[in-house]
């Protein structure tokens, strides 16, 4: 019943979705295209495997969404773990630990660049008490060529989001397993190698999969906190599509294309994943 009344507003959004896909994607090839090109052709998707920008922009984004994503699963967990206890028997600390999710990731961006920034809190504190010279002489941590801010923004706002799926498993499971592999003898040590983590894991690779596929077509913590070259991908899709050379236009729509091909086969991946495990799971307790 739930299913049919949202049949309707489902298939409207589903029908934007699709269309500004597929309008993207034919932009991309040269239909429609505003520079006046008889599509369809591959040139522009040519044009990006030959572009230095690009190639160094896509080895930068997945690098630097792989180790965030990466440092989020593993804080994750172990916050997860540390609070276990103090969560079972505090509403306020599961509260607490949801905070984070609340900010919207501009608000946290717009913090750390008023926190990090040269002219910021902390060079201002710094240079106040002595320990350098001015606050210019501060370390670069925002638009930096390795992306330590976009890293550390999106840190604060994932490794939350890991640890409140990984507890809810955890206070829902962990203590009927544990339990029984006490009680069967295996030491703290025993039980969480071989009963907790690999409860986890499985979980821990969804939520992961999620983060880095968010990452990855993330753009208000690059535009803000990112280098201006090269800029992570979706910040280059942005800049390409709006600027005044409209032959620029279809370079960019392709990088978005992309963007969201490969944002759809991570969340491909995820399904198949978090399927395969459920019935895994199904199959041990039922």
């Amino acid at each position: 019943m739930l299913l049919t009344g949202l049949g309707p507003a489902f298939g409207v959004v589903a029908g934007f979705f699709a269309g500004g896909v597929g309008v993207a994607i034919g932009q991309s090839l040269g239909m429609s295209s505003p520079v006046g090109e008889a599509g369809p052709t591959l040139i522009h998707y040519y044009a990006l495997a030959e572009d230095r920008e690009f190639r160094q922009s896509l080895w930068q984004t997945f690098c630097l969404a792989g180790v965030t994503t990466l440092l989020a699963a593993v804080s994750g967990m172990m916050l997860a773990l540390s609070v276990r206890r103090l969560a079972q028997r505090s509403r306020f600390v599961r509260t607490l630990i949801q905070v984070p999710l609340a900010i919207p990731h501009l608000s946290m961006a717009i913090f750390l660049l008023s926190l990090l920034a040269p002219s910021g809190l902390l060079a201002r504190l710094a240079f106040a008490g002595g320990l350098i010279a001015a606050p210019v002489d501060f370390p670069i941590l925002v638009q930096d060529r390795l992306g330590i801010g976009i890293a550390v923004s999106y840190l604060l706002k994932e490794a939350p989001f890991v640890t409140v799926m990984l507890l809810t498993l955890l206070l829902r499971k962990g203590d009927d397993l544990e339990g029984v592999a006490q009680v069967l003898g295996a030491s703290a040590w025993q039980r969480l190698r071989y009963v907790t983590i690999p409860l986890l894991a499985p979980a821990a690779l969804s939520a992961s999969l999620m983060v880095l596929a968010f990452l990855v077509g993330a753009y208000e913590t690059p535009r803000l906190l990112g280098q201006t070259w090269p800029a992570l991908l979706p910040v280059i899709a942005w800049q390409r599509y709006t600027e005044a050379d409209l032959t620029r236009r279809p370079g960019g729509i392709a990088v978005a294309v992309m963007l969201t091909l490969l944002t759809a086969l991570l969340v491909w991946i995820y399904l198949r994943l978090t399927e395969r495990w459920t019935k895994a799971e199904h199959s041990i307790f039922f």
